[in-house]
């Protein structure tokens, strides 16, 4: 007797027209992603098209959409791998019906929808409401280094910058002469464009400006000649505050009167700013930084996130900033806002962070409002307290985090947040951001996120269902 096998005829012309139904299994994923997509407002996508139907047909926003977002939930976002999978995974097939949109029109969705993908992650957190999953009595709040889009060794200081400009143009100059001649050439277009109190005073003059710029949004140039003497003006730029910012505290110590009323006890210590700008810019991502992780330092962002006890993200921002001193109100007035467009009314009751939050005047105004904050004033590492960090509000802190209920309340803070860190760049493999600048890393974090959040609602709804 022959052996038996079924039959694999790869010659065979199916009779019958094939189903995406019968692709995956009900219960899959991608069925969720398009089910969920068709829940949200995409008008701001549809917008961006025009209405009277003229010009070549575009993919529909809402299929790209779903593409996108259930790409970012497996970790791939890579245009030119997403691409591939919607010819070889059956599951990008079925999110596509079978269409195959190339690597170039899913960057150019990405860049065009920064600001509408963005915004999902306020969509998606209703949804999570609508599902019960939004159980905010305690939060966790807490940030993460993010790789930028850019390396270390891209990172040059003002004098490197000017020579570089510099030889630029004299290479753009021996290339016209050789080209020209004695002509001119001008039917072409020019590739260039030729301490404590002090302290403090100079640190928030550069947060104004770190806070205008986030706020502008600049994108980063594509020519490496524009990210030059884009480079150069924000030293400029940087070094101009600084000066404005130290001749604001000599007039105010010239006045010889504290704001509080009380007289400085000298003149302050002589500080002259320098002639050149003094700090670096990276000249891929001129946004990011070089931020401290324990592994090291890296150029990239820190990713801030608040989540509930069921690793719900309800808040998602990124900074510039290495240290996370000073992102405590911030984050709490983001995740209030967030559940307020979300439609829940409730609001954090209990805020947890590390010792890298510690910052008295903002814990005191959020306590004033109702919150109660525990963080603890001394680090881990740390034998003992810090000096002068006594008596006040560090010895109430230590005292409440020392009896039984404040330190059990606190010890749920690393299996609220961690894990979804953890999840993030472990497991999906998200530990470095695809696009450059700061909106368009905001923008792929809080889609992150969104992601993050969407699998969790899927894992929730199976589990409801019982499926």
């Amino acid at each position: 007797m022959p052996q038996n096998f079924l039959a694999c005829d790869r010659e065979q012309e199916l009779l019958l027209p094939p189903s995406l139904r019968e692709w995956l299994a009900e219960d899959h994923f991608a069925w969720f992603v398009i089910d969920a997509v068709a829940e949200l407002d995409l008008a701001a996508f549809f917008a961006a098209y025009r209405a009277d139907g003229h010009g070549r047909a575009a993919h529909d926003p809402a299929m790209m959409v779903a593409l996108i977002v259930y790409a970012y939930a497996i970790g791939e976002r890579s245009s030119r791998r997403i691409e591939r999978r919607c010819r070889e995974d059956v599951a990008f097939r079925v999110i596509t019906a079978n269409q195959a949109p190339d690597h170039a029109t899913i960057a150019r969705f990405r860049v065009r929808h920064e600001r509408a993908l963005s915004e999902l992650f306020g969509q998606v957190l209703g949804l999570c409401a609508d599902a019960g999953l939004l159980r905010v009595g305690v939060v966790a709040v807490d940030g993460t280094k993010v790789h930028a889009n850019a390396s270390e060794r891209a990172t040059r200081d003002y004098e490197q910058i000017a020579r570089e400009i510099l030889e630029q143009a004299a290479e753009i100059d021996a290339a016209e002469d050789e080209q020209f001649g004695e002509r001119r050439g001008d039917e072409l277009p020019p590739a260039l464009a030729t301490r404590e109190g002090r302290q403090r005073w100079l640190r928030d003059a550069q947060r104004r400006l770190d806070q205008r710029r986030a706020e502008e949004a600049r994108p980063i140039p594509r020519s490496r000649a524009k990210r030059l003497v884009e480079a150069r003006r924000r030293l400029d730029e940087e070094l101009a505050v600084e000066r404005r910012a130290n001749a604001e505290y000599e007039a105010y110590r010239a006045r010889g009167v504290m704001k509080n009323g009380r007289r400085f006890g000298g003149p302050p210590k002589p500080y002259q700013p320098p002639a050149r700008p003094a700090g670096k810019v990276n000249l891929t991502d001129l946004d990011s930084r070089n931020v401290k992780t324990l592994r090291g330092w890296v150029q990239g962002y820190n990713a801030q996130a608040v989540c509930t006890k069921d690793q719900i993200v309800i808040a998602a921002e990124l900074t510039i900033s290495s240290a996370d001193f000073g992102q405590l109100e911030p984050m709490v007035t983001a995740t209030e806002t967030e559940l307020a467009a979300a439609g829940v009314t409730d609001t954090p009751a209990v805020v947890l962070a590390d010792a890298g939050y510690w910052h008295s005047d903002q814990i005191e105004r959020l306590t004033g409002r109702g919150t109660v904050v525990l963080i603890p004033p001394d680090a881990g590492k740390r034998k003992g307290a810090r000096p002068g960090w006594d008596g006040g509000l560090y010895a109430f802190m230590r005292r409440v985090l020392a009896s039984d209920h404040g330190g059990a309340l606190y010890r749920r803070r690393n299996v609220m947040i961690e894990p979804v860190f953890a999840n993030t760049k472990f497991n999906r493999r998200i530990d470095r951001f695809q696009r450059r600048g700061r909106a368009a890393a905001r923008s792929e974090w809080r889609l992150i996120t969104a992601t993050h959040n969407l699998l969790k609602l899927h894992t929730h709804t199976l589990a409801t269902t019982g499926t």
